[in-house]
């Protein structure tokens, strides 16, 4: 692989790489950090995390020895990611930023802002906008003959696949600018494949938010495919920047 390259492209490769180690560090070693003082409040993050369960007058049980203190363990690690989750940014956008064009690189300081605004909204929106949805309709399916226990460790691992991935979805403005600097996406793929992206925002919609009624399905699909047609407005802008940037 490495056999036909220059000494040059050589070198570049391994700064890339010495670059990436770098911020991989930086954002482990921040995480962990956070993750250590988040430990301190862990009880109060706990109530935070419960507040849309006991909202709807519902309790949870405890059933190990050491359940409560890895319950506790796993909302420091999150609640870790989300504290340092500027410093991860920053991190990741310091190794793309060699990767632009000088002219461009100031693109850096404004989609970083944005980064971390767009992560928030994702997991505000879940938390505040369709978890509760999503347990009233799993304690309305149980019936009046069943009677809910919510185990704590398996309603916080709940809690935090649901909410993070809203976060990360809502940075597809983001990735769609980074993946179209480098060449690797284009405007016309996107906008050309806009009713696959419908179809399949509506069917993880489905299943992600398996609500009573459509309406909650609807709170999900409708902001992600704003999203998408927002990245797609984005491919189209920074596709042309690029262009022009070649034809130099």
């Amino acid at each position: 692989m490495f056999d036909n390259m220059t000494s040059e492209d050589k070198q570049t490769i391994i700064e890339h790489l010495e670059a990436l180690r770098k911020a991989l560090i930086i954002s482990f070693t921040a995480i962990i950090i956070a993750a250590f003082a988040s430990f301190y409040y862990s009880e109060q993050i706990l109530a935070v995390i419960t507040l849309p369960l006991r909202s709807l007058n519902q309790k949870m049980i405890v059933t190990g020895v050491t359940e409560a203190f890895f319950v506790k363990l796993m909302l420091s690690f999150y609640a870790g990611f989300v504290i340092s989750f500027p410093i991860v940014s920053w991190s990741l956008w310091g190794f793309i930023k060699p990767a632009l064009y000088p002219s461009e690189r100031k693109y850096v300081y404004i989609f970083f802002p944005v980064t971390i605004l767009l992560f928030a909204g994702g997991v505000l929106f879940s938390y505040f906008g369709i978890l509760r949805l999503v347990l009233n309709f799993f304690i309305y399916i149980a019936g009046a003959n069943l009677t809910p226990m919510f185990k704590v460790d398996q309603y916080v691992s709940f809690v935090t696949a649901f909410t993070l991935p809203f976060g990360i979805v809502f940075e597809m403005p983001v990735v769609v600018f980074v993946l179209t600097k480098l060449g690797i996406i284009k405007y016309e793929t996107l906008a050309r494949n806009r009713k696959y992206a419908l179809l399949i925002i509506v069917i993880l919609a489905a299943a992600l938010t398996p609500g009573p009624d459509p309406f909650s399905q609807l709170m999900m699909a409708v902001p992600v495919y704003l999203l998408f047609e927002i990245s797609i407005l984005v491919a189209k802008y920074t596709g042309k920047s690029k262009e022009r940037r070649d034809d130099q």
